[in-house]
């Protein structure tokens, strides 16, 4: 039996979840999920422009809302008994904060302003800026990217800032600092009053913001200055150490100790991004690709420094020292859209069911209710009955050929002026072979990923898919397992980031004395193992062929 317990908390895109974990098993004894109030309203997001902000009341709300019902479902001397608290969320999302380290958005003068907001990680709006970092980087003497894969993406840090500096006078008037939102929530719970005081992830600030022990940190002032002149001075009000996210930044504030009920004896642990905390929550090991399947993906791996060396990985999202395991180097890779490719195809589809069905005559006769019931049933059945007809397509009637590309890419070689493509189009075509063919992109940009890695000299062994796609879609599981040739494993939990941030929890409140050792005691395990279907395999990689020549087309031709 659990006398100790911990609390996982999972920042994603839509909605946040808190976990209530026992730090000796690993038994989730309660969840709370809660969706972004001003997200959800579609407020200070122009999805034209590709601008994707969020609001750091949204954070704050839904911390204290989910942390309190996951609490009350539990045993009323369980609070008493929580040790830790750690988060993970989504990255590159910086802000610029005043002096206090507090986001300029909390500000009267700035509260509806985007630029003051969190910069969500899908937000594309400084793909120019990002372009001028990769042309200083390269023409400088040291290339300050070169452990980011040596392609700096519009999603990152310096890029954001560069763009809101320039696009926002009076943002960068007033801004001191920016903080990254896995760094900024920790401070808050511990009562951080200056922005030199929050303590910073190794993870975020090593994968996006170009720090390594190797300059001393951040890159220079001289070449910050190069990348922009308007960044003047923020080195200095930034910082020069990180840290990984199994040491504590402090103990619960006592304005946060008494909103969460719980005590000022809560250990929170360090922040880092939610791919690296699901890929602890995975069990993740040395020569296992842990990819966290959602909107996007996030792809994980761990390396000895000894099987590192001095290599460096070209193309990929980074590789940092700690960034997932203290003691062993991370990388990550990743696509910039997985669900969200069907997700785009069924908006299409939805088209005649909001804006025709409504019109009709026959709509006349249903109530306001009725209608909009109608058009929800018939949309919540949309994904299900694609794959169910998809499904039942012979391979050799797969003649349509798809990218993966819908919102640009991330690996390998992050371009994110990339878009999708679909070549084969008949006048025979039909919706659930277009879904066939996306689904097969998604595993296509899979295959890409993992066969970059290997060609860069890191061994791929297995594969552990975590995230709703991964339990809930074996059409997609099985294609992507066809498509590699490789088994995949499924992790049992559905909530595996908010698991590996409840690791990080107990290990940073000093119940275990690594990560290595909060994984092997609380992990939850695998639901299924997918196999490649050999057939199948050889098949695909005829297709996948065509994929690539479509890709270097797309890429080459059209952009």
């Amino acid at each position: 039996m659990d006398d100790k317990y911990v609390i996982g908390l999972d920042y994603g895109s839509d909605s946040a979840r808190a976990l209530v974990v026992g730090a000796s098993s690993g038994k989730i004894l309660a969840t709370s999920v809660k969706y972004y109030p001003r997200w959800m309203q579609g407020l200070y997001c122009n999805p034209r422009a590709n601008q994707w902000r969020q609001h750091p009341k949204d954070y704050l709300e839904v911390l204290e809302s989910t942390v309190k019902e996951a609490l009350s479902q539990c045993p009323p001397d369980v609070p008493a008994k929580v040790v830790g608290i750690a988060f993970d969320t989504t990255g590159s999302t910086p802000a610029f904060t005043d002096e206090s380290g507090m986001p300029l958005a909390m500000r009267p003068e700035f509260e509806d302003n985007p630029n003051a907001m969190f910069i969500l990680w899908k937000d594309h709006t400084a793909v120019k800026e990002a372009a001028e970092i990769n042309e200083k980087c390269k023409a400088n003497d040291v290339d300050y990217s070169q452990y980011e894969g040596g392609i700096y993406s519009a999603e990152w840090y310096w890029a954001k800032a560069i763009h809101v500096l320039r696009e926002d006078p009076l943002v960068a008037e007033k801004a001191y600092s920016i903080v990254e939102h896995c760094e900024w929530l920790p401070a808050v719970l511990t009562g951080v009053k200056h922005a030199k005081d929050i303590v910073r992830s190794r993870c975020a600030c090593g994968h996006k913001a170009m720090w390594h022990t190797q300059w001393g940190g951040l890159p220079p002032e001289e070449f910050l200055v190069k990348l922009d002149p308007r960044l003047k001075g923020f080195r200095a009000r930034l910082f020069e150490q990180t840290e990984t996210a199994d040491k504590p930044v402090g103990k619960l504030c006592p304005e946060w100790a008494q909103r969460l009920g719980l005590s000022t004896d809560v250990v929170v642990a360090g922040g880092a991004y939610d791919c690296h905390m699901g890929a602890v929550g995975a069990a993740v090991t040395p020569h296992t690709l842990v990819r966290v399947i959602g909107t996007s993906t996030c792809d994980i791996m761990v390396a000895s420094y000894e099987e590192m060396g001095k290599r460096l990985i070209h193309g990929i999202c980074g590789q940092v020292d700690g960034s997932v395991i203290p003691g062993m180097v991370g990388l990550e890779a990743g696509q910039s859209a997985f669900g969200d490719v069907y997700a785009m195809f069924c908006r299409m589809l939805e088209f005649p069911l909001r804006q025709v069905l409504p019109a009709t005559s026959l709509a006349g006769k249903l109530s306001a209710d009725e209608l909009q019931a109608v058009i929800d049933e018939a949309t919540g059945r949309l994904i299900g009955d694609l794959t169910r007809e998809a499904e039942k397509i012979p391979m050799e009637e797969s003649t349509l050929i798809a990218t993966d590309w819908v919102n640009g890419r991330r690996t390998p070689d992050a371009n994110q002026l990339l878009k999708g493509t679909i070549a084969g189009l008949t006048l025979g075509t039909t919706a659930p072979q277009v879904f066939r063919a996306l689904v097969e992109a998604t595993a296509y940009g899979t295959k890409a990923i993992v066969d970059r890695f290997t060609q860069e000299g890191c061994r791929i062994d297995s594969i552990i898919g975590i995230g709703g796609i991964a339990l809930k879609s074996p059409f997609v599981m099985q294609t992507m397992s066809d498509v590699l040739g490789m088994p995949i494993k499924v992790c049992h939990t559905d909530q595996a980031c908010a698991l590996g941030a409840a690791m990080f929890a107990a290990t940073a409140a000093g119940v275990y004395p690594r990560v290595e050792d909060a994984i092997e005691a609380m992990n939850s395990g695998f639901s299924k193992e997918y196999q490649p279907d050999a057939a199948r395999h050889e098949a695909y990689q005829h297709l996948y062929d065509k994929y690539v020549r479509l890709g270097r087309f797309t890429e080459q031709e059209l952009f």
